[in-house]
């Protein structure tokens, strides 16, 4: 098969590291800090994480280690949607593991959790492993987003390690999968096995964050790419001077995509959920929001613009999340009859006496192509899929309708046509920036030297990222200390908290300082393609959000 010379010129690339992992494995000592505590939910999860909870963190450095050289078996596991660096993390994986003995033995699980459950592997050898660095995808054993969560499961999982022989299993996943993880290291534990769970921090999403785990890989790569189809519809734009672009950015639980792709790119209007929310926004109050900036714009004869939207929008909107709630709470409640429910006006009588009023009146009143997005398939846990909802769509023709009202009432001078976009899977599979092909292979390292060392239930981490990677810092953070407990099917369950937006931190100030200028101004930034080659003020620059959180960046 030909490949690009792009892809050859990246197999060469050679992954730039933390001073503490450079040179021989045997040389990597383990500093253990404090007992680390879950940030909620203490008393509850030391019950349900008996033997794993309280573990201290652990960081890496220069000096002797103990472990002896002997051969490793392990497993990894590429759970969930797909990001930039995956490949780099198995990559630096499979190296650390050959330097610590060239007997060792990295399997790979196919097609994700339920590759572990019905023993699904491929050994990965230098040569397969080789054909895949630095470069973008999960295609090297595919994933999946099954979870490990019957009982059936987790027997079936350990079953499929003991015949193996594992001596461990490294789970490359978000927040979800990591959780898994840590289920899945107390489990082993639990039933006498010494089968260890080493985690990975992995989502375009960059909600799987705390002080340990700066951000998760993938992340900048994905945003990097986005920012450049941004930054070329906003040239186009201003070329052609009659367009709105309306443009929806993946991000269901958190809008990090969309405030970092708006520090890079400077729209007019970029919406953040977690604001919409605290404010209690409501879904015409988002619209006036977008109408102010057209209205002043249109003044100075600017017919055009762009428009940032986070996916997961419409569940931050109150009125719209609680539609959306009560939906899914009468589907849960009646499952079976209302699949049976045919067409969508079907469908609106069956929830008019399944829901309140309000919220009827609310759901009757979308567009049917909207209305019907609301009621689709749910996804694994039973809720909305949220990315299957126009919400671009949904605003475009919302403020057509307020404009053409204001245009009658002689408050609208300018002109309006708007086209919508989603920017999702054109950023997930990206070659990896310099950034995250870097941090992906030093926390595949840092995945080994946590197995060798003989450690369980950690998720591999990297910080000090905004310094040169010879100053970064690696070890290991417990997976029970980033839980809390949430509700899920009616139970409290385990989970690792999502790291929403925080607007009192430094990157949304950063743009809430500069959001009333660039609401009136043609103030767009183009930031281009990726660059892989040349000064590393060019091409290794982590992400803007995190720079401005390391107080890094004006």
């Amino acid at each position: 098969m030909e490949i690009s010379a792009l892809q050859k010129a990246r197999y060469e690339y050679r992954p730039k590291l933390p001073a503490c992992l450079a040179g021989s494995m045997h040389d990597i000592a383990i500093e253990t800090g404090g007992a680390a505590e879950a940030v909620s939910d203490r008393d509850e999860l030391k019950k349900i994480f008996k033997h794993t909870y309280g573990k201290p963190l652990i960081t890496f450095s220069k000096g002797d280690n103990k472990q002896t050289n002997r051969e490793i078996k392990a497993g990894v596991i590429l759970s969930g949607g797909q990001a930039p660096g995956g490949h780099n993390v198995i990559a630096g994986l499979y190296d650390g593991l050959q330097k610590w003995n060239p007997g060792s033995t990295l399997y790979g699980f196919l097609d994700g959790p339920k590759g572990l459950i019905k023993n699904k592997t491929t050994i990965l050898t230098g040569e397969i492993v080789d054909a895949y660095r630095n470069t973008g995808g999960f295609d090297i054993i595919g994933s999946g987003r099954d979870k490990i969560e019957k009982p059936e499961e987790f027997a079936a999982s350990l079953k499929t390690a003991k015949t193996l022989g594992l001596n461990a299993v490294v789970i490359i996943g978000g927040d979800d999968s990591n959780t898994n993880a840590a289920l899945l290291a107390e489990y082993f534990i639990e039933q006498g096995s010494d089968i260890q769970v080493i985690g990975c921090p992995k989502t375009i999403d960059g909600d799987l964050k705390n002080e340990y785990i700066e951000t998760s890989f993938g992340f900048d790569t994905a945003c990097k790419t986005y920012s450049e189809l941004i930054g070329n519809i906003m040239r186009d734009a201003n070329s052609s001077k009659k367009y709105w672009h309306f443009i929806k950015l993946m991000g269901r639980a958190a809008s990090h995509i969309a405030l970092e792709c708006a520090l890079q790119t400077q729209p007019n209007v970029c919406l953040i959920s977690e604001e919409i929310e605290e404010k209690k926004i409501s879904l015409n109050q988002v619209v006036d929001i977008i109408c102010d900036s057209i209205i002043k714009r249109a003044e100075n004869g600017d017919n055009f613009g762009v428009v940032l939207i986070p996916e997961g929008l419409v569940e931050f909107i109150p009125e719209i999340k609680q539609v959306i709630n009560e939906i899914n709470d009468a589907i849960a409640r009646d499952r079976e009859n209302f699949s049976k429910v045919g067409s969508f006006i079907d469908q609106l009588y069956w929830f008019s006496m399944r829901i309140s009023e309000v919220s009827y009146r609310i759901l009757s009143a979308l567009p049917p192509e909207i209305g019907m997005e609301f009621l689709m398939d749910r996804d694994p846990h039973g809720n909305v899929q949220v990315s299957r909802i126009q919400t671009e769509k949904l605003l475009i023709g919302m403020v057509e309708k307020k404009l053409k009202t204001l245009k009658d009432e002689k408050k609208f001078i300018g002109s309006f046509c708007a086209m919508g976009h989603f920017f999702g899977y054109e950023g997930r599979c990206a070659f990896p920036s310099n950034f995250d092909s870097d941090y992906c292979y030093s926390l595949g390292l840092s995945a080994s030297v946590l197995i060798a060392s003989g450690l369980t239930g950690y998720l591999a981490c990297v910080r000090n990222l905004v310094a040169p990677p010879d100053e970064w810092i690696a070890g290991g953070v417990p997976l029970t200390m980033m839980m809390n407990l949430e509700q899920r099917r009616g139970a409290k369950k385990p989970v690792i908290r999502k790291a929403l937006v925080e607007l009192s931190g430094s990157p949304f100030k950063s743009y809430k300082s500069l959001r009333d200028t660039w609401l009136v101004t043609t103030s767009f930034c183009v930031p281009g393609a990726i660059q892989y080659f040349g000064p590393p003020e060019i091409c290794d620059q982590p992400p803007l959000t995190l720079q401005l959180e390391k107080n890094k960046k004006e």
